[in-house]
């Protein structure tokens, strides 16, 4: 891909298609999108005429295998509630050497995608990179087999972020995120298993996600948010066997930063700041957590 791919300016140019769908690719296998090409929604058009709601996403991908996405630059970040790259039930993807601005997720990856490697992403503006929402509707999904090893976030909402709905069921399992450098990043390391998106308050109910096998290594930077890291589980479902090694987020702003856990359970090693804050059981203790080896062979 070279040049530019630019979305119509005029929202009325959508009236008869589905907004929510730009570029879409459905039960595509074998596809590669490479080159220094550019991708620009025209977002400010959408916010500068609408309710401030706009859950377009640029680049879809559902049901593929066996995806290759590098070299790839998404712009403008001023494109509310819009991912930059989202993969829903697929498998076997490789994302590599692209540079993200939207205003949602710089990549979003959801139910029953597995297989997932991610690697030298610069991500900003914008939400990070995000597993989640899982769940929601009280619906079932599994994601796991994941792999974020190099990133560049800058001024985004979040960081690294694991988000599940209460009331799903399903899991959320092996996934590894290393060697993140983060600058001006709000909420840097999240897993938050009451996530809720709905405009009144969502019920609260003992299903859950589970949420387990997951490490944070080589995550460094500096945080907009006095807190870090935040681990916030479900009391029926805890997350399980979380680790993390060589963690320093310092605030941007020269305060302290701190660390919340509810039900994370894990290990650690090496320099972690803010001080994790994990309850520890002997099944987990000194535990390392790895990526899949089957991600080696993408």
């Amino acid at each position: 891909m070279s040049g530019t791919i630019i979305a119509p300016n005029d929202p009325s140019a959508w009236d008869s298609l589905n907004p929510q769908r730009w570029l879409y690719f459905h039960k595509v296998d074998h596809l590669t999108v490479d080159g220094s090409g550019k991708i620009d929604g025209m977002g400010q058009e959408w916010w500068a005429q609408s309710c401030k709601i706009n859950t377009t996403n640029a680049m879809t991908f559902h049901k593929c295998k066996d995806l290759n996405v590098k070299k790839i630059t998404m712009a403008p970040g001023s494109s509310p509630n819009t991912d930059g790259i989202h993969i829903s039930s697929s498998t076997l993807v490789d994302i590599r050497e692209s540079t993200i601005g939207t205003g949602d997720d710089c990549i979003s990856i959801v139910g029953n995608s597995s297989v997932i490697q991610i690697n030298n992403i610069t991500c900003g503006p914008g939400h990070g990179i995000s597993i989640g929402s899982l769940g929601k509707s009280n619906s079932s999904a599994s994601v796991h087999d994941i792999s974020v090893d190099g990133a560049i976030l800058s001024n985004t909402e979040n960081g690294l972020r694991i988000k599940t709905c209460q009331g799903g069921f399903g899991f959320a399992t092996n996934i590894a995120f290393q060697n993140v450098w983060m600058e001006k990043v709000s909420n840097p390391i999240v897993i938050d298993q009451y996530y809720c998106d709905s405009p009144v308050e969502c019920l609260n109910q003992t299903l859950a996600v589970k949420v387990q096998n997951i490490s944070f290594v080589g995550i460094k930077g500096t945080t907009a948010t006095d807190e870090a890291i935040r681990f916030a589980c479900s009391d029926r479902f805890p997350c399980e066997m979380l680790y993390l090694e060589d963690i320093q987020l310092i605030s941007y702003y020269g305060g302290l930063t701190s660390s919340f856990c509810w039900e994370a359970q894990g290990s650690f090693s090496g320099l972690i700041f803010p001080h994790p804050c994990f309850s520890y059981g002997e099944s987990n203790l000194g535990q390392k957590v790895l990526p899949s080896s089957v991600l080696q062979s993408i």
